[in-house]
């Protein structure tokens, strides 16, 4: 009898197992991580979805005028705006995209930058806001880099694909392995006890909200700091982002990035900004730039950034609700000339599934349908994170982390190499698995307490 129990102890462990045990294993430590960054995206993102809402309420005084009349041209609203901050340099000049709509001036006073509203049918000032004071720009900070800057953008990038990782290793202990019904699959078992539902309560709803949670991080991934700059990078060198030929007239070029003067769409950001042809002449007037932005059916919610030098030109920037209305333009300061007129149709194939995933991913392109999904898959994940924080704290042994013990190389090959492919497609996975194989063998397998802790 004995014998028999020592040949069953020695008997190697089956494939499946082991292969069952790693990816829950590395689910299991890549949802304790970086769940905490997950539940912060998602609450973040829930809340700039309505933005337009918010700011709307927040900001209604400042917004809001009453039409009355023909409105003042635009240089007259800068010379209000000016008279409030003589020493100022104005730096935009956005006209408002509706007829009950105020203007802004945009402005740097003492190195701050500032918000002039002006009431564009009586000149008046409505008030003005300190660009860092902005309540969604705060939010939108704390989205995309944690409010820390270059050390944020990458935690939040590397938390966003650490994410697919969760996606992928989740499906598979989520998939139904010879259990009868779709309970436990596709809705929770409420009749088989606490641990089962507490199980149910995690994995179903994992699933439902897996598809729009793989959307809303590909969508977010363009404008990371590292994978999203190398992105764009290969689709402006591929032509996908911009084409390399789309200038109307004259285009000499400097050697300044769009992004670096301007907010404007993404397939736009690495764009050359073109120098005025001729310098030394008059400055052309603010209201002709306007005139040429209505003859050239411009979207209204456009901004005017005004050239600080003499080589410089006026860009016209449109970042609409729908990704089809965007637009980059650049105009001769001097004669007015346009330069270029990038729009949506200008793009490649890469720069336009890019537009329309970033207004999809901020809610804006289908409207208030848009903003109630992406908000409920937010709510999802949410729920997902807690949810299996729950199991886990329910489940959790006294003694040590309570994690899948490890299953071994041998029998798993087919998931490294899964593994080795997601850090190839997101290099800073591809780091952080090096990282935490390099902590496994120096650290973790050489000190008893912390192999015993963690289950290695």
């Amino acid at each position: 009898m004995e014998s028999v129990k020592e040949t069953a102890l020695q008997k190697p462990q089956q494939p499946n197992t082991a292969l069952y045990r790693t990816i829950w294993r590395w689910h299991f430590y890549a949802g304790i991580i970086f769940a905490p960054f997950l539940i912060i995206l998602a609450v973040t993102g829930a809340i700039y979805l309505f933005k337009p809402q918010i700011e709307g309420v927040l900001y209604q005084d400042y917004y809001q005028v009453t039409p009355q009349g023909e409105k003042i041209s635009a240089s007259q609203q800068i010379e209000e705006a000016k008279k409030l901050y003589p020493d100022a340099a104005v730096t935009v000049y956005r006209p408002g995209e509706s007829a009950d709509r105020s203007s802004e001036v945009g402005i740097v006073n003492n190195d701050e930058s500032l918000t002039v509203f002006i009431n564009p049918y009586t000149g008046e000032s409505l008030g003005e806001l300190n660009s860092s004071d902005r309540i969604m720009d705060k939010i939108e900070e704390f989205h995309g880099e944690l409010m820390a800057g270059t050390l944020g953008d990458r935690i939040v990038e590397l938390a966003a694909c650490w994410a697919v990782v969760l996606i992928v290793t989740g499906l598979y202990l989520w998939f139904p392995k010879k259990k009868p019904g779709m309970g436990g699959v596709l809705f929770p078992r409420l009749n088989r006890g606490k641990k089962t539902f507490r199980r149910d309560l995690h994995a179903v709803p994992a699933f439902w909200v897996t598809a729009g949670m793989l959307y809303l991080i590909m969508t977010g991934l363009p404008w990371s700091g590292f994978w999203g700059t190398n992105f764009q990078s290969m689709a402006t060198n591929t032509g996908q982002g911009y084409p390399p030929a789309i200038w109307v007239g004259s285009g000499p070029q400097s050697t300044i990035q769009t992004k670096d003067i301007a907010d404007v769409p993404w397939a736009a950001e690495n764009f050359v900004v073109p120098a005025s042809d001729i310098q030394g002449f008059i400055r052309l007037p603010i209201d002709d730039v306007v005139s040429i932005a209505e003859r050239e059916g411009v979207h209204p919610s456009y901004s005017i950034y005004i050239p600080q030098d003499k080589s410089g030109v006026y860009t016209l920037s449109a970042f609409p609700p729908k990704a089809q209305d965007e637009i980059t333009m650049y105009i001769d300061q001097y004669t007015g000339a346009v330069l270029t007129d990038y729009r949506y149709d200008n793009y490649g194939w890469i720069g336009k599934m890019v537009a329309w995933g970033i207004t999809l991913h901020k809610g804006t392109q289908f409207g208030l349908i848009n903003q109630l999904i992406s908000f409920f898959i937010c709510l999802g994940i949410i729920l997902v994170a807690v949810s299996g924080y729950y199991l886990w704290l329910k489940r959790k042994p006294k003694k040590d982390i309570g994690a899948p013990k490890t299953a071994g190389f041998n029998n798993t090959k087919g998931f490294f190499l899964l593994l080795i492919a997601m850090g190839i497609l997101f290099p800073l996975v591809g780091l952080s698995i090096i990282a935490v194989l390099m902590i496994d063998l120096i650290l973790i397998r050489r000190i008893p307490a912390f192999k015993r802790f963690l289950n290695a």
